[in-house]
């Protein structure tokens, strides 16, 4: 996630709220993104080195990795990402 990990989503024409995305950046090829829950995978491990979140660059392919701190955490599961706990 960028800077802080944000997410952005509007209204429909209905008013009813339209999808979450989220902001990232790729490390390789340095695109600024904005990937839809489902293209975001975040695993929780039992320490901060094993918590993470992961998604393939859309630009260039890349398979990047970050560290996912309490609060990208708390974006990424209130926003429908798809959750693996670790034991």
């Amino acid at each position: 996630m960028s800077a802080s990990g944000g997410r952005s989503g509007g209204a429909g024409a209905d008013g009813a709220p339209g999808p979450v995305t989220f902001k990232a950046a790729c490390p390789d090829c340095r695109a600024r993104l904005e990937l839809a829950a489902g293209a975001l995978r975040l695993a929780i491990g039992g320490s901060r080195r094993t918590t993470f979140y992961s998604f393939t660059c859309p630009e260039c392919g890349a398979a990047v990795r970050k560290p996912a701190g309490e609060r990208i955490v708390e974006l990424l599961t209130g926003g429908g990402v798809s959750t693996l706990r670790r034991v």
